[in-house]
């Protein structure tokens, strides 16, 4: 057996879509004997109205294993966006646990020890895109499933490449501030 995963922590953007597309999960994964499973079962049991956690399935009646629950960053209040996030992005992150499964990120033989937590953004926009492309919406959450997955199975990015890269990382949105364009 794999060594004990107590907690692991990634978060991945994948952008570059239509508009609305952009994915930016956050992961924790952990053992659900633990600390995790108990935060896990809270989560799951406190459903909060417009913040609904439910499971990642690939269809109905298909869950995915390691059990991957779906908390949305964005208030719920719409039916077509909750069609879209409970339809297309739902079975986009059960896809990409399972690509994460199959590039060896999460070992195998503890997918029924393990648990996921998956923080989603997905952009309010979408509900108001008659043309919105499903097919591209699904992949690029499923990639950025996968990444956030990869990255805190791997514990990246690690503390030397912060500290060389520090100075010349800055954030989009801070840069846009200095750019007087937000």
């Amino acid at each position: 057996m794999s060594e004990k995963i107590t907690l692991r922590v990634g978060e991945a953007l994948v952008a570059g879509g239509p508009p609305g597309t952009a994915a930016e999960p956050e992961v924790v994964i952990g053992e659900m004997d633990g600390p995790f499973g108990t935060a896990f079962a809270n989560l799951m049991g406190n459903q909060t109205k417009g913040h609904s956690k439910v499971l990642a399935i690939m269809n109905t009646d298909i869950m995915v294993r390691p059990p991957t629950l779906m908390v949305s960053k964005v208030t719920v209040n719409d039916n077509k966006y909750t069609n879209i996030l409970m339809g297309t992005v739902q079975a986009a992150i059960a896809n990409g646990v399972l690509d994460s499964i199959r590039n060896n990120d999460i070992p195998k033989d503890k997918v029924n020890d393990l648990g996921i937590i998956v923080s989603v953004w997905l952009n309010p926009s979408v509900s108001k895109d008659d043309t919105l492309d499903h097919k591209v919406l699904f992949d690029i959450h499923r990639k950025a499933t996968s990444s956030a997955i990869h990255k805190a199975m791997t514990n990246q990015p690690d503390i030397d490449w912060l500290l060389e890269n520090q100075d010349s990382i800055v954030h989009k949105y801070f840069q846009m501030g200095l750019d007087g364009k937000i």
